[in-house]
């Protein structure tokens, strides 16, 4: 890599975070609206809001503290509402790209579930042609920088994740609304079967006959209640047709989620896991006769097969207030267990975070050593889903990997750590 230009010295841990290249693997769409887009787009759209100015929707809507989960999911009826035109999609993923690239994000998955935007308008073709116009757009844009032409930075890169749905029921969308009704004589446990795998099906064909970098199939929505394994047939379906796998688990249960993910759903990463050394959460599984020892077993063959753990810490402390406070989040035993972790968002509007400061919360948390920063920053880019050939990943991982070295060539990380703490 051609050697960088002289820059201004690094004198903070901000500086430091800003000027390495970064992913963000964990990045809904849905949740990463600007909130003066949802104000505008609402008021033109007719959409019935709290507010119509950011500022009210900040302090009405988006918060930073929830009471609970459901007061958390709460904020995404209004921000889905907005999401039911091509156009509105082709901007909003548009605008979520720039802001991740102005934050020195060379990499993001952006999320979602197309079957929540399917309508009269739109089928499942159009709502992920749309979300690729405005991200590909984006990364055009960048990328025609002199100073990534000349190699002088890593290119913006990204991939599209589809989601299922663990829950819904005929009010989530018109889509879902149509599915209830033609199936009438139907349990709602097979009708989101169902739904999973026509999205697999769906996914698979748009990828491969649109060009799409759809790279991933994810399975989203309430743990308790709604076990993956009521999704296998779809997520076979993904692995059958070389789709990599993601599944939201322990961010609400226990261990077995996470588990069922991997075994059922051949999961490659797992979102959240935050719960996967609680004990309690299982106390009372009978199938489990010794809890810690199943929990260790677990802990090794994710360590062993790098399964790579998304990370959502603002989001996890929002979404479960009894945490309490952030030292005590399960990120620290990942750590010491030097399990492949990848610092992530979630939902960048919804949680009022970045991946900026999701990681300076890690820093200052846990005070991370220069060896643990550096395999958090480059896990994220080593277990992406990157929609180009191995050989070509391997090219643009390494590219990444000493555009960070140049950055921290320059500064002596341990007194920056320790300046800030």
């Amino acid at each position: 890599m051609t050697t960088q230009p002289q820059q201004a010295p690094i004198t903070t841990l901000a500086e430091l975070i800003q000027q390495i290249p970064k992913t963000d693997l964990h990045l809904h769409l849905d949740g990463s609206i600007r909130l003066a887009t949802i104000a505008e787009l609402g008021q033109r759209e007719g959409v019935k809001l709290p507010s119509y100015t950011a500022d009210g929707l900040d302090q009405l809507v988006f918060k930073s503290h929830y009471r609970d989960l459901e007061e958390y999911l709460t904020t995404f009826g209004y921000s889905c509402a907005v999401m039911q035109s091509p156009e509105n999609i082709e901007r909003i993923a548009y605008e979520l790209a720039i802001d991740n690239q102005e934050e020195g994000v060379r990499y993001i998955e952006v999320r979602f579930a197309p079957q929540l935007h399917i309508n009269k308008n739109m089928d499942m073709r159009k709502v992920l042609e749309s979300a690729n116009k405005g991200l590909y757009r984006a990364q055009q844009e960048f990328n025609q920088r002199s100073t990534v032409r000349d190699g002088l930075e890593p290119p913006f890169q990204y991939g599209i994740i589809v989601c299922a749905m663990r829950y819904f029921d005929g009010n989530f969308s018109d889509y879902y609304g149509n599915l209830v009704n033609v199936h009438s004589y139907s349990t709602l446990k097979s009708i989101r079967e169902l739904a999973s795998y026509e999205l697999a099906q769906g996914a698979v064909r748009i990828r491969d006959e649109q060009g799409i970098p759809i790279v991933g199939f994810d399975l989203a929505g309430a743990e308790n209640g709604y076990p993956a394994s009521q999704h296998r047939r779809a997520f076979q379906y993904a692995h059958q047709h070389f789709m990599a796998k993601t599944v939201h688990a322990g961010e609400a249960y226990g261990a077995p989620s996470i588990f069922q993910a991997i075994t059922d759903l051949h999961a490659d990463r797992i979102g959240h896991g935050y719960y996967l050394f609680n004990i309690e959460k299982i106390e009372n599984d009978e199938s489990i006769p010794d809890k810690a020892e199943y929990i260790e077993e677990l802990c090794n063959y994710i360590a062993a097969h790098r399964i790579t753990i998304e990370v959502c810490l603002t989001s996890n402390m929002q979404t479960n207030p009894s945490i309490g406070t952030l030292n005590k989040h399960a990120f620290q035993h990942m750590l010491a267990r030097e399990l492949s972790v990848t610092i992530c968002t979630d939902n960048r509007t919804v949680s009022k975070t970045s991946v900026s400061n999701e990681i300076m919360l890690a820093l200052k948390t846990f005070k991370l050593s220069e060896k643990q920063f550096k395999n958090l920053i480059i896990y994220g880019f080593k277990r992406s889903f990157f929609h180009d050939t191995y050989a070509n990943k391997r090219k643009w991982v390494r590219q990444c990997i000493e555009a960070y070295e140049d950055v921290l060539r320059r500064v002596s990380y341990d007194e920056l750590l320790k300046n800030t703490i």
